[in-house]
């Protein structure tokens, strides 16, 4: 064996991951927590979805579980849906304490640490997710993935198939990380060892029983990795120890990229979403809106009523009838041939399907709709988000309407009284236009990159895009 100079690589390999540490912490680190947190949230989507499915029980202790530590669950074989149940929802809870409260840094990180964080994201096949593979819990999370399908609307059916590609992708990158993460302990480790033990021994000295009765008294609660001490053997103390070194730190070397200058890149799904929160703040006007017209509705109908209206309305009440319906003549201007129509409006069911509409459009900004209209293809986005802006102009245009039908139809003792909503329309109409122009600009824009994809160009590196304007910009 040629024993070569340990003190000089020693001295090298540290300073090399020192760089390597604080490349993995700024940009590696950083990467990962990205990807856990989306695997994170893809899998309680999925895990709800089966909840409400029926496909798992609901875990009574799901919440009082504490826990210190990154534990992967059981993957023994399991005899019924309680004990699936139960490793779901310790797989989830595990999930929400890595992403939520775990100290995913490099001082804190270790090869056990990484050891755990590896199989608890291996812990279903995600990346293999079939109804025959060897893991009892892969196979059944691919039948029930299967099963929560059926029956279900399109929002929730995009919501599976968008987790599910999720986790398979994040699975991927997650993986590619740990694995950089894991070369720099191991390299770490052999590291510490070579400087409290090996550094100073001979060749015939440096064994692995001579290594493993120092570690205790030198490095107190180590753990003995017999393969890496093999590796610390052979690098240090074989005949080709010189170049298997030099192959190491060539490997561990943070390569200097010389900084690019990359312009903007539109997300476009993005641009969809501001549209979609912003025909949703339509619902403001809305409610102000309804709240005006039944108030004049209500002035419409205190006016004296005639003798036989009277004995109409108390044979309804003696008989349980229905509440006759009220019927509106109004009138709005036909904009294909420019003439005034005449429409009936059956003013109590408008109210209850214009109520029906306003909250709909509320969910977009604040409620559940919005976050399955993320999960949701873009295509679906735009077909979302024109069909509610034609509705919501539809509805500017019956509910101006009405309002000049109340300010005309009114006994003149009560005009004053009417309540009139030029301001609720207004802010309507800007409403849809500014969704309108969000639209417009989607369409620009994914036709400007479409053009460019067919001349062979990269889109990022011709044009600066701008930002998507916030919502009510």
């Amino acid at each position: 064996m040629a024993e070569t100079d340990i003190s000089g690589y020693v001295n090298n390999l540290q300073q090399v991951l020192l760089a390597r540490k604080d490349y993995l912490d700024r940009v590696e680190l950083v990467k990962l927590k990205d990807e856990l947190r989306i695997f994170q949230s893809s899998f309680a989507s999925l895990y709800n979805i089966f909840l409400k499915k029926k496909l798992i029980d609901e875990d009574p202790y799901k919440q009082e579980s504490k826990i210190s530590e990154i534990e992967v669950p059981d993957a023994s074989p399991f005899q019924d849906v309680k004990q699936l149940s139960i490793r779901l929802a310790n797989f989830d809870n595990q999930l929400d304490f890595l992403v939520n409260f775990y100290q995913l840094g490099m001082d804190y990180l270790n090869l056990d640490r990484i050891k755990r964080i590896v199989g608890l994201i291996r812990y279903i096949d995600w990346v293999n997710l079939t109804p025959d593979s060897q893991s009892s819990v892969t196979r059944a999370v691919a039948e029930m993935s299967n099963n929560s399908k059926a029956g279900v609307d399109s929002l929730t059916l995009s919501i599976i198939g968008e987790s599910l590609t999720k986790l398979s992708r994040n699975t991927a990158a997650a993986m590619n990380t740990l694995r950089e993460l894991n070369i720099y302990y191991r390299e770490n480790y052999k590291l510490t060892v070579r400087l409290n033990i090996t550094g100073s021994m001979s060749a015939g000295d440096a064994t692995l029983d001579n290594i493993r009765k120092k570690m205790p008294s030198v490095m107190p609660g180590s753990p003995f990795y017999k393969e890496l001490i093999d590796e610390i053997i052979k690098e240090d103390y074989s005949n080709n120890s010189v170049e298997i070194r030099d192959a190491i730190l060539n490997s561990l070397m943070v390569k200097e990229e010389k900084p690019k200058i990359v312009k903007p890149v539109v997300v476009f799904k993005n641009i969809l979403l501001d549209g979609i929160q912003v025909i949703g703040s339509a619902s403001n006007s809305l409610f102000e809106i309804s709240t005006k017209l039944l108030e004049n509705q209500n002035i419409l109908e205190s006016r004296k009523k005639t003798f036989f209206e009277t004995i109409k309305d108390l044979i309804r009440q003696i008989t349980n009838a229905e509440p006759e319906e009220v019927i509106h003549t109004i009138e709005k201007l036909d904009e294909s041939r420019g003439v005034p129509i005449k429409e009936k409006i059956n003013f109590h069911q408008f109210i209850e399907d214009l109520a029906k509409k306003t909250k709909i459009l509320n969910s977009f900004v604040r409620g559940p709709a919005y976050q399955k209209l993320s999960a949701m293809a873009e295509d679906q986005i735009i077909s979302y988000l024109d069909k509610n802006i034609k509705d919501v102009m539809f509805l500017h245009k019956t509910l101006g309407a009405l309002d000049d039908f109340f300010k005309t139809n009114v006994i003149a003792t009560d005009r004053d009284k009417i309540k009139g909503i030029k301001p609720e329309l207004s802010a309507l109409k800007n409403t849809f236009v500014k969704a309108n122009q969000l639209l417009y600009e989607y369409n620009a824009q994914k036709e400007e990159e479409e053009q460019l994809k067919h001349l062979g160009i990269n889109p990022a590196a011709v044009s600066e895009t701008h930002a998507s304007p916030k919502p009510g910009a």
